[in-house]
């Protein structure tokens, strides 16, 4: 009960200081498994992080040999180590889902799959118990010391988890991404700054992670921090990896295909082609299909969304098409825009007055001056 009673800080200096005490603890130690299901939390607590420690410092295999030189070729130990890791996976996830103390078993919970979620084993069963999921409600901007270190070492957890293509599934259909970008952006802590950049590095050519991290407004978030002072040198060149990797996404992405899923399902936003000139210039044309359906789709926005955010996008849109397309002046004329138009510059939202001005200047000096304008 000595070792039990000691604080986390002092069992971590145990393993630091004497590593051969760790690597003496065998999988016959794992019976303080065992004790992960009384009823007192205490013990609970520190039967947890004293198996979290033993696994994360047992010796590794190489070739059948452990690092002490004895042979490690046991299916029965093998099968007994697994067997523990799954058992320590399910009660932290019991923990994340229902607490046995209200203000201390999320935080150890995660504490200790920080320290595990390295071994194999422990994510696979941890996806397969549906882990990820909750993993997510955690990842929120932080104010107090507290919820700051329990938010690093769940942006640790996903970090771990971005090198394994089964978790990755579930982080790029979830409001992970989503969430992590709003911790990037708010926080100034370096060590969580550094861990969420690094997990956005990997995420980047997974699936549609790339996409994204573009539409989440990723590429403007990692400018601002680029602009400040950091002394980790592998945050500043993961940083430039990951500007550079999103410009190459933001190339893909400045489709014709991209533009019209976006007008048609009516999630209009600032995304990087709006703003694109070889975007116009290339696509142009497109607009006339289906008898311009994707124009009159914008038209169709400025008269229903209430939303300040599509109708200040649609007037931009519509002001581009003029400007880029040889009868675009004559064309969003037949089709009625101008009076919807006209309306918007009344609008109570600056934004949607700017872009709606902006519409009808076009509408009223044509392709050779409109080309003049500010946007």
């Amino acid at each position: 009960m000595l070792v039990l009673s000691k604080s986390r800080s002092s069992i971590l200096e145990d393993v630091t200081i004497l590593p051969s005490l760790a690597v003496k603890l065998t999988i016959h130690n794992l019976s303080t498994f065992r004790l992960l299901w009384k009823g007192n939390w205490f013990i609970q607590e520190k039967s947890c992080k004293i198996l979290a420690l033993i696994v994360s410092a047992r010796p590794k295999t190489q070739n059948g040999v452990v690092a002490n030189g004895e042979a490690s070729n046991s299916k029965a130990k093998l099968t007994t180590i697994d067997a523990v890791l799954r058992g320590l996976v399910e009660w932290l996830c019991t923990q994340l889902k229902k607490p046995s103390h209200p203000s201390r078993g999320i935080p150890t919970a995660i504490n200790c799959l920080a320290a595990l979620l390295k071994e194999p084993v422990v994510r696979s069963s941890f996806v397969q118990a549906d882990g990820v999921k909750l993993l997510i409600p955690l990842i929120c901007p932080a104010s107090t010391q507290q919820s700051i270190q329990l938010l690093y070492e769940t942006c640790l957890c996903v970090w771990l988890l971005s090198y394994y293509e089964p978790a990755i599934e579930y982080l790029a259909t979830s409001r992970g991404l989503p969430r992590l970008v709003d911790v990037v952006r708010s926080s100034t802590k370096e060590k969580v700054v550094r861990v969420v950049v690094l997990t956005f590095r990997n995420l980047l050519s997974k699936g549609t992670c790339g996409a994204q991290m573009v539409d989440l407004g990723l590429p403007q978030i990692i400018q601002s921090l680029k602009a400040q002072a950091w002394s980790d040198e592998d945050l500043l060149e993961a940083l430039n990896q990951l500007e550079d990797g999103l410009k190459d996404n933001i190339k893909k992405l400045s489709s014709f295909d991209k533009y019209k899923q976006e007008v048609l399902l009516g999630h209009l936003d600032w995304s990087p082609m709006h703003k694109d000139p070889l975007f116009w210039r290339d696509n142009i044309t497109c607009f006339e299909e289906n008898d311009f359906q994707i124009l009159r789709v914008l038209i169709t926005i400025m008269d229903s969304s209430n939303d300040p955010r599509p109708l200040a996008v649609a007037c931009f849109d519509i002001s581009q098409f003029i400007q880029h397309h040889p009868a675009g002046r004559v064309i969003v004329n037949d089709l009625k825009a101008k009076e919807r138009v006209m309306k918007l510059m009344n609008h109570e939202s600056a934004e949607v007055t700017k872009n709606a001005l902006l519409c009808i200047q076009r509408l009223f000096l044509g392709a050779k001056y409109a080309s003049f304008l500010q946007v």
